[in-house]
């Protein structure tokens, strides 16, 4: 052992890590779901809370990323504190598998069909058909796959170069003294927390184990405290990331740190009572990577099994440990940045506030056109209100914007970005437009201005018609329906069609008598903001269909359908031109 030896033992290790990350990011990438639908779905069921909370840690290959989105989830608001902890339980045992694939590298025999399962042997064919996949695949789906390939190769090659470097520890005397110290179980599960809490990874610190155990040094004696030691040691990422979040939020870290607690007193506590009585033989013979991983997946198991009837006691538990709660101001965004652990899930939250952002926008827009000549004081105020809190939401969601375009996406993940970005500023300024409308309101109350009987026929069919182009925008956006966007430049039209009818009508009864120089100015106002507000309306179905397509061109698509002849957008021109036929 020299320090050669120590180095390719570092590199090895290295070369898992990053294996380990390609992996993930790759998994992470091609997981494409609604988790907050999805994970409010399950949460009334403990058992389907636990077989989610597994899977998804499969998908992502890190249950401390698991942990720290639930942070930012409950931090968020999005769920309660004491409906993640099935999905903690079902973490703990999704994180075992990677042991299991790596225990492969212990399996001894001779036989081809024994061999082609050892890591040394099937890994460099995984690096092939990885890269393979990778060159030739024209779509980020595929490539995405052939990722996860190369990542599990060079996670499988860092294991062997590990477990090479390590082997020839167990003839060196000094290195046997050192183990012996790990015979006292409490300084086996202080050394294997350290460790994993500085490594930031139960399956590195597993995987180390592992390739350790070849060498024939560790006995079980020195594992089963170690392993549980490496399961406290796991939840150091989620208790840093607790910190300056609420209450809630770090319950969730608190719960997960009580839990791998409470497991491990369960099992070392009656394991050396009766090993002291018993003497059992096999605590002093050596362990190898196939028992590690054995034993890790019963820790997590055999404590779900047995904490679950608790889950209620231990968020009693937790509740003690962080007393108190989180108060609702009445408005939160529901934005953190913890969820940029998990970049599909920060997007699918990202758009969930951009609905949540353009329901608040069009609120407040239909309130403003309710109040034009029903004039309410209350009215007016909670409709100013609207817009800064839709002004708090564009803060907000361009700052996480920003943080989340630095973040390598998937190609359905960048298409909502864009998406997003695209229509940020739309929404905004409907909520800007509003206002305007609040004071084109109030000044018609105030100054007592009536308008005759035609210029009211006027506006109330330009107001139906902004009425139904609102609710088109808003209803295609949320469901991303592109056949619906479709009806809104149409409309757009006629609204543009019904402004310049109506200017021309004024002009028309100015010159009669029958409206005055004021009345012209409120009605302009009025129309002018309609017009803008259409025509944001508008930006956001184009965003709408070209997300769709994943090409954003506004003005090109535009005139695409406006200019040459588009059948379908003459019907339904026409249709909403006789619905609103002044």
């Amino acid at each position: 052992m020299d320090i050669f030896s120590v180095t390719t033992m570092l590199g090895g290790l290295a070369f898992f890590l990053y294996g380990m990350r390609l992996l993930s990011d790759s998994l992470e990438k091609s997981y494409n779901g609604d988790l907050n639908k999805n994970l409010k779905a399950v949460t009334k069921n403990k058992f389907l809370t636990i077989l989610f909370g597994a899977g998804l840690t499969i998908a992502v290959q890190s249950s401390s990323a698991v942990t720290v989105m639930l942070v930012g989830l409950v931090n968020s608001g999005i769920i309660e504190f004491g409906d993640t902890i099935g999905v903690m339980m079902g973490s703990n045992i999704g994180t075992t598998l990677t042991a299991w694939i790596l225990s492969l590298a212990g399996i001894d025999g001779s036989a081809w069909y024994i061999n082609i399962f050892k890591p040394a042997n099937f890994a460099p064919i995984l690096a092939f058909i990885g890269i393979l996949i990778t060159m030739i695949g024209k779509k980020q789906k595929t490539k995405n796959a052939g990722y996860v390939l190369l990542g599990f190769a060079i996670l499988l090659f860092g294991m062997t170069v590990m477990s090479d470097a390590m082997a020839p520890l167990a003839e060196i005397d000094e290195f046997k003294n050192i183990l012996t110290a790990f015979k006292n179980p409490i300084l086996a599960v202080l050394v294997g927390a350290i460790f994993t809490g500085i490594i930031q990874s139960s399956a590195a610190s597993v995987a180390i184990l592992q390739a350790f155990s070849i060498s024939g040094g560790i006995t079980y004696g020195m594992a089963i405290p170690l392993i549980m030691g490496l399961n406290i040691g796991t939840c150091v990422t989620a208790m840093i990331s607790s910190i300056g979040v609420s209450k809630n939020a770090k319950k969730v870290a608190v719960t997960h740190l009580t839990i791998k607690i409470i497991g491990t007193l369960i099992f070392l506590i009656p394991f050396y009572i009766l090993d002291a009585i018993f003497n059992f033989a096999f605590v002093d013979t050596s362990i190898n990577p196939v028992m590690i991983a054995v034993i890790h997946s019963v820790f997590n198991i055999a404590n779900t099994v047995i904490l679950l009837p608790f889950t209620k006691q231990l968020e009693a538990l937790t509740n003690k440990l962080v007393p108190g709660g989180d108060k609702s101001d009445g408005f939160r965004i529901v934005l953190d940045d913890r969820l940029l652990a998990m970049p599909s899930v920060a997007v699918e939250r990202s758009l969930e506030t951009l609905i949540d952002m353009s329901d608040l926008s069009m609120r407040s827009f239909l309130e403003s056109v309710e109040i034009i000549f029903e004039y309410n004081d209350d009215k007016a105020e909670e409709i100013l209100a609207m817009e800064d809190q839709i002004d708090k939401y564009e803060d907000y969601l361009g700052t996480f914007m920003m943080k989340l375009s630095k973040i390598s996406l998937s190609d359905a993940d960048t298409k909502s970005v864009t998406k997003i970005l695209h229509t940020i500023d739309d929404f905004e300024r409907i909520g800007d437009h509003a206002v305007n409308l609040v004071d084109v309101a109030r000044e018609i109350y105030e100054k007592k201005v009536e308008f005759s009987p035609d210029a009211q026929k006027e506006i109330q069919t330009i107001t139906a018609a902004m009425r139904e182009i609102v609710d088109i925008t808003q209803r295609c956006f949320k469901t991303n329906d592109t056949s619906l966007a479709s009806y809104v430049e149409p409309l757009e039209q006629v609204i543009d069609g019904l402004k310049l009818i109506i200017k021309k009508n004024h002009i028309n009864r100015l010159q009669t008598g029958v409206c005055t120089i004021n009345h012209g100015f409120v009605l302009n106002d009025l129309i002018t903001n309609y017009g803008r507000v259409s025509d944001h309306c508008s930006n956001v179905a184009v965003a709408v269909i070209e997300s769709y397509h994943g090409t954003f061109g506004t003005h090109e698509y535009l005139n695409s359908v406006k200019n040459h002849n588009n059948e379908d957008f003459e019907r339904k021109f026409n249709e909403f031109s006789e619905r609103f036929a002044l």
